[in-house]
């Protein structure tokens, strides 16, 4: 088993903003960050999520709690003491210096020599893959440019700890997925610790070590993108990360009872933790679906409606108990051309594929 080390330990934190009502931001937040992960805070607007990542970066102060970076309380130091950089949403480049100029101006303020400073703006060019474009101004280049020159600017006097608040959000859709890739390359051929904050399940998915799920200001669930997908703890983390379909069922023993009498087999052991009604949880992709004939299938519905995405369809039905379900088929050719709307299927699920919920 692989041993981590620790870069970032926050224990119980808390942060309140003062008004006529008290606002918590942060909660009772207590996580622990490895070196060399790619670690992503996710979770809708007003979840918390930035305000732990400004205490990281000394922008803000905890009420109460402790944040250790390398086992040093840095809680109460200030920004220029921290051994952390930030990249922001809006990039905040210089316009009136060049690429290399931009890179170059915090090593300069840091009292690096001439030639040291020259060698790691040509390192960080390389990194980045702008070494042809070094002697342009911001407006001279794309956004997605702008977006690797304020990475090589902040990677520069290699932090320890690299804070990245939403920086992807303002570029347009094959570019935001190209610069995923470019972000976890960095991160690896760097060895540096970056911790991402987001609200799209998909980025947290695709370039993480590990995620943490915030709502209202605490953290529901941390793990690996495949442990926080595969087993949610809760009805709110599977809802955010994923498609997901929600059925009412009462367990017993090794079974799932719908509302309209269908029984689902639970994998063995899995209903001797969990009884009563309860919400389960079914991936979309994980279900088979048939044309309804004489054959036994655990549920039936209607397609009430088909949305074609290139490489998948997503099928909108109606099951007989009232209640929606969605099923994901991979496209292929001769796949699904009998399913139109209307058409009445049966669903086989394996046990394997149903997560019993806390609510």
């Amino acid at each position: 088993m692989i041993e981590h080390q620790e870069a970032i330990n926050i224990q119980n934190v808390l942060k309140i903003y003062k008004s006529d009502m008290d606002v918590y931001a942060l909660n009772d937040v207590s996580l622990t960050i490895n070196k060399n992960e790619f670690f992503t805070l996710l979770g809708p607007s007003g979840c918390g999520k930035t305000t732990l990542l400004r205490l990281i970066a000394g922008f803000e102060h905890p009420t109460s709690g402790t944040i250790l970076l390398n086992d040093q309380d840095i809680s109460l130091l200030p920004p220029n003491k921290r051994p952390v950089n930030t990249v922001f949403q809006s990039y905040a480049l210089f316009p009136h210096m060049t690429v290399a100029g931009n890179i170059s101006f915090g090593l300069e303020m840091l009292g690096w020599s001439r030639e040291r400073v020259s060698q790691t703006v040509d390192e960080m060019l390389a990194l980045v893959k702008m070494g042809e474009l070094k002697n342009r101004k911001p407006s001279e280049i794309s956004g997605g440019q702008q977006q690797r020159v304020a990475l090589a600017r902040a990677l520069a006097p290699k932090p320890q700890v690299l804070l990245l608040d939403e920086p992807l959000s303002a570029l347009d859709l094959k570019l935001r997925k190209q610069m995923q890739i470019e972000l976890k390359r960095l991160q690896s051929e760097t060895g540096i610790t970056f911790v991402f904050v987001t609200h799209d399940q998909e980025e947290a998915l695709t370039m993480s070590d590990r995620i943490a799920v915030m709502n209202e200001g605490k953290v529901l669930q941390y793990g690996s993108p495949r442990e926080i997908y595969h087993n949610p703890q809760n009805k709110f983390v599977a809802n955010f990360i994923g498609e997901s379909n929600f059925l009412s069922a009462n367990i017993e023993n090794d079974r799932a009872i719908l509302s309209d009498g269908t029984v689902l087999s639970l994998c063995e052991n899995k209903g001797s933790t969990h009884s009563g009604w309860r919400s389960i949880l079914i991936r979309p992709e994980h279900v088979n679906m048939h044309v309804s004939n004489s054959g036994n299938r655990s549920l039936e519905g209607v397609i009430e409606n088909i949305v074609y995405f290139g490489t998948d369809t997503h099928f909108h039905l109606t099951l007989n108990s009232g209640e929606q379900f969605t099923v994901r088929k991979q496209n292929s050719s001769g796949n699904g051309e009998e399913l139109e709307l209307g058409t009445k299927v049966q669903l086989e699920i394996n046990a394997s594929a149903i997560q019993i919920l806390d609510d």
